[in-house]
């Protein structure tokens, strides 16, 4: 052996090069998830099923005819117009209501919209929080949203948000998963706040369904106003006692 091949034995071994981060299952699930939903809303939307389940009049008269499957329909229906954001879900809870009556229409329409809110959280969390987790500038941010009284205002704003129908309850859902919130406190804040609204929705649904769009427009951002007003009142006289207390 020569000089220069012993010189080059002596030489410590380069170190490996660094693994590839595996990708995991959930995420992998949850892609394969997102994929599904889209060919779905595809399918639904070039066979013409996207606008009947949408429209509130064609929507009742199918879950009416089809008898006992009619309320799981309907359940379905209300997860999909949750998880995938262009399917709108307002005229499936007036349909509800016109159905079925305000009591067990609300009982539908709740548990549908529950499903549909935790399976966007459930997608936000596992694409999209670890991602923002690794961005720097959010460390600080999320580690504040992680403490406890933080943790109470983030169910706050979910609970506040699903008592009034024009706040998009997809885009709440989606982006909650982004943060520290936790599932069960999600998930809680969610069923307290939909329950109002869905009530209201599927009580005037049957009188609602036939009046014009305009007339349901006006109805669902009224509704929406009456039950923010309280949330507002009591966030003003908050912040009315601070300041007279800080005075």
């Amino acid at each position: 052996m020569g000089r220069d091949d012993k010189r080059k034995a002596n030489l410590p071994a380069p170190p490996p090069a660094p693994a590839s981060a595996p990708v995991s299952k959930t995420r992998i699930a949850a892609a394969a998830a997102i994929v599904l939903l889209a060919g779905l809303y595809w399918a639904l939307s070039n066979t013409g099923l996207l606008g009947k389940l949408t429209d509130e009049h064609s929507l009742r008269r199918y879950i009416e005819e089809i008898g006992a499957l009619g309320p799981l329909v309907l359940i379905l229906v209300m997860t999909l117009a949750i998880v995938i954001s262009p399917i709108p879900s307002g005229p499936i809870a007036m349909a509800a209501g016109a159905a079925y009556g305000p009591f067990w229409g609300m009982v539908y329409v709740v548990i549908g919209a529950e499903a549909g809110a935790m399976i966007a959280f459930l997608l936000g969390r596992w694409l999209g929080y670890e991602a923002v987790r690794r961005w720097s500038g959010s460390r600080d941010l999320l580690e504040r949203l992680s403490r406890k009284r933080s943790q109470n205002w983030l169910m706050l704003f979910v609970f506040g948000s699903r008592l009034v129908p024009f706040i998009s309850f997809d885009a709440v859902s989606y982006a909650a998963g982004l943060t520290p919130l936790s599932f069960f406190r999600f998930a809680l804040a969610t069923a307290a706040g939909i329950v109002p609204a869905s009530f209201l929705l599927a009580y005037f649904g049957e009188e609602l369904s036939f009046a014009d769009s305009s007339i349901q427009t006006a109805a669902i951002l009224l509704l929406g106003t009456i039950t923010l007003l309280p949330i507002a009142g009591r966030l003003i006289w908050t912040e009315f006692r601070r300041w007279k207390r800080g005075a």
